[in-house]
């Protein structure tokens, strides 16, 4: 891995262009031209990461906001991201991050060492690679995750999981846990408003679940008309058990109007409660509902005996059950997850941070 933005993940073609193989996009580029990411760019024969070693800010986040309610509770997480993406989202809730034209007059500089001192000096118990897709600066979380595990900090993914198999392996090598966007689980979905398709997603998933140590999380955003019928919710939710297992974590997500579906009603608390009954009748053990504020949208309680380990307000922790090896403190019962000794303290603050 090259640490200045040269692309690894290329394959020269005999007409003389050189093809992209980071994403199942295989954009072929002549020199100057740019991927569908826009972001990786032929220059000199090659393909580059443009944002390498820039980013639209940074700011330290509850972990449970990636969301992660099962990685390191209650603990504070540098975020960051860059620009453009390799989907075409119709509903993206980062539109001016992900379809952002500017990168080169609007990012902030900051080397992957620099991340990882400012994480350390703040406390920061893990780093997070997201606000836009972090498969397209590959080289640029790659080596900014090398600098925060020489210096003992974690690395999340907030991706939607459309990555080539060998970029794949490197990627997730250096993460050490992923929060996936499993938009949907119709092929028709992830064609008509994401531009790719649904096969690498699932592909992603199967491989961290049982390929890598890295801990999984999923996120579904329900659209009114679009995801949540109660057949496409039972299809999905049963693959997720069958194929990852009950323990893996599911946020259902509420909809809020965003990019070119600024029309579309808002997600009702009534779709998301069904939409978790069904994925707990089929199975699913730990089932959160996000965007959307409810006593019980992200209490998780046990598997074994029903007690309640840990009660969130929000992203503040209200209560803890579990004790030092994240057993249930009542059963016994082991909690699927990364947990330390205790709960972090740091509560719902978002603290924006200069880099250095």
């Amino acid at each position: 891995m090259m640490s200045d933005g040269t692309g690894t993940f290329e394959r020269k073609l005999g007409d003389g262009r050189v093809q992209c193989t980071v994403c199942p996009h295989h954009c072929s580029l002549r020199e100057g031209e740019r991927g569908k990411c826009f972001v990786r760019r032929r220059e000199d024969g090659h393909v580059v990461c443009t944002t390498y070693g820039k980013s639209s800010g940074f700011c330290i986040d509850p972990v449970e906001k990636k969301p992660l309610y099962h990685f390191l509770p209650g603990t504070p997480v540098l975020s960051l991201g860059t620009a453009g993406c390799n989907l075409s989202c119709s509903f993206c809730q980062n539109w001016h991050l992900s379809h952002s034209r500017q990168v080169a007059t609007t990012a902030e500089e900051a080397a992957p060492e620099a991340i990882a001192r400012t994480a350390e000096r703040h406390g920061c118990r893990s780093v997070a690679f997201t606000y836009n897709e972090p498969v397209i600066y590959l080289e640029y979380a790659v080596d900014a995750a090398r600098a925060c595990r020489a210096r003992g900090i974690r690395t999340v993914a907030v991706t939607a999981g459309y990555i080539s198999p060998g970029a794949r392996r490197t990627f997730f090598a250096h993460m050490d846990a992923a929060n996936v966007d499993l938009k949907a689980f119709s092929e028709d979905f992830y064609r008509r408003l994401c531009g790719v398709h649904l096969k690498p997603v699932l592909d992603t998933l199967v491989y961290l679940k049982h390929e890598t140590d890295v801990w999984l999380e999923l996120t579904t955003l329900l659209i009114p008309g679009e995801n949540d019928r109660d057949e496409e919710l039972d299809a999905m939710t049963r693959w997720v058990v069958s194929e990852l297992g009950p323990d893996v974590p599911l946020h259902f997500s509420a909809f809020h109007p965003a990019g070119e579906m600024n029309h579309v009603a808002p997600t009702s608390l009534e779709t998301l409660e069904r939409a978790r009954g069904i994925a707990r009748d089929n199975g699913l053990r730990f089932v959160y509902l996000g965007n959307i504020s409810t006593v019980e949208a992200g209490r998780t309680y046990c598997p074994g005996c029903g007690a309640r380990l840990i009660d969130r307000q929000g992203y503040r922790l209200r209560g803890w059950g579990l004790d030092e090896q994240g057993r249930c403190a009542s059963c016994g019962v082991v909690c699927p997850g990364v947990f330390e000794s205790g709960p972090g303290m740091w509560g719902p603050r978002c603290m924006p941070v200069e880099v250095g």
